[in-house]
């Protein structure tokens, strides 16, 4: 089959495929409000960028916007293959000739997991240069579509992060409508037990109406897919045994330390012969793939912040605990988890902070706005001590750099969620 006859196929399966979709779960993010730019949505597998796509197609059909001057094609489509730039230009050219009428109207092209076309860039920025259309993009590896925006879309693109659901888009998937207007005892236990749900689920969008022993199964089979599709084979890993264990060894310590020396060491104990540097280079392409993210501890030396002990975070709480059975008896990190993960949400630069006397904040962060403030997340208010320890650290912090600071508890999360 010719582009033209491959794509009327697709199309048609697309048009179906819309009037099915009746529980779209609306996200909190959205694309910028900016058509002369080209916008582009990123994020980890399965995180829910195509129907953040289809939310965004639906809003436009909604406002009048012609079916027929929308194009959506996923790249994942095996009918597709091979993928090449000239495939992609003549997929274009196709849907022109199909809908001639485009040629003098405003089209939409909605490209989804753009990543596997090499060199796509060129194509994308004839088409943003020469059409009269409103370009969105997909794609599933932060460093290969950041370098390639960098280096050839810089100043036509703009990029939003697509995460796991959020504790209040979770809610809207089950489903859950609680009154927060009257924050009574009533209101606090039902929040509290839907909070636990939401910990031990994750925010993977398919897993919402999974049973508990198949979310486990099909979590799983996510880590499986990231590891071998978006690390092992498009960085030719020739040890996927070591990244592997790598990345169970990252799950295990979420909110805590990570060093890649003292990983090498451990190796280097069992026996593996794996350089120093590959072991930087795996971390690199773990945090690519949106798997597991480090943040650096704060220092005005940039130097010295890059070479500082790193804390590490995961994509989800609900992959760690399918991963990992440690996590029963510390809530607490997979709640510091989810507060990194809403501060990434809201677009924040994250670091972690050390007093000079030794005492740690979890979180300093800082807004688009570049206002900064610390946040210490606690999940245990009850023990005194605890609670006194994590109050006199942000207050020790706050009087260094001068910076306002909060501590988070599963109550104010409850409450307020986080307040910048």
């Amino acid at each position: 089959m010719n582009e033209q006859e491959i794509l009327k196929i697709i199309l048609g399966e697309f048009y179906d495929k819309l009037h099915r979709i009746n529980d779209l779960i609306t996200r909190d993010a959205q694309f910028p409000d900016t058509p002369t730019k080209i916008r582009i949505a990123m994020g980890m597998r399965r995180a829910g960028k195509t129907y953040f796509l289809y939310q965004h197609i639906l809003k436009l059909l909604s406002e009048g916007v012609p079916r027929s001057s929308i194009l959506y094609i996923n790249f994942e489509d095996d009918r597709l293959l091979p993928l090449t730039q000239g495939k992609l230009a003549k997929l274009v050219e196709a849907f022109y000739s199909i809908y001639p009428e485009n040629h003098d109207r405003k089209c939409y092209l909605f490209l989804d997991e753009i990543q596997y076309i090499e060199d796509w860039p060129l194509v994308i920025r004839r088409l943003h240069d020469s059409k009269n259309a409103e370009i969105f993009l997909t794609g599933s590896s932060a460093k290969l579509l950041s370098k390639e925006i960098a280096t050839s879309l810089r100043g036509r693109s703009l990029a939003v992060e697509i995460w796991p659901y959020s504790f209040n888009e979770y809610m809207r998937a089950k489903k859950i409508i609680i009154d927060r207007s009257l924050y009574d005892k009533k209101t606090q236990d039902k929040l509290t037990q839907a909070f636990h749900q939401y910990l031990s689920d994750g925010g993977f969008p398919e897993i919402v109406s999974l049973t508990q022993d198949i979310q486990r199964k099909v979590l799983q089979e996510y880590i499986d897919i990231v590891i071998y599709r978006d690390i092992i084979e498009r960085h030719d890993i020739k040890n996927p045994t070591v990244i592997k264990y790598m990345i169970l060894s990252m799950t295990h310590n979420v909110g805590k330390p990570f060093s890649v020396n003292k990983f090498y060491g451990d190796l280097k104990s069992q026996g593996y012969s794996i350089g120093r540097d590959i072991l930087y280079e795996y971390a690199t392409h773990i945090e690519d793939a949106y798997l597991a993210f480090c943040i650096s501890s704060y220092n005005p030396s940039i130097r010295k912040a890059h070479t500082s002990s790193k804390k590490l975070y995961s994509i989800d709480t609900g992959m760690v605990r399918a991963s990992t059975l440690d996590y029963e008896n510390d809530l607490g990190r997979l709640f510091e988890n989810i507060v990194y993960l809403e501060l990434k949400r809201l677009e924040c630069k994250v670091s972690y902070y050390v007093t000079q006397d030794g005492h740690k904040i979890d979180f300093l962060v800082q807004t688009t706005r570049g206002h900064k403030k610390f946040f210490q997340i606690a999940w245990e208010v009850e023990n005194k001590e605890t609670l006194e320890r994590e109050e006199r650290a942000l207050q020790k912090g706050m009087a260094e750099l001068k910076i306002q600071g909060e501590l988070i508890t599963l109550d104010s999360f409850l409450r307020e969620g986080i307040r910048l």
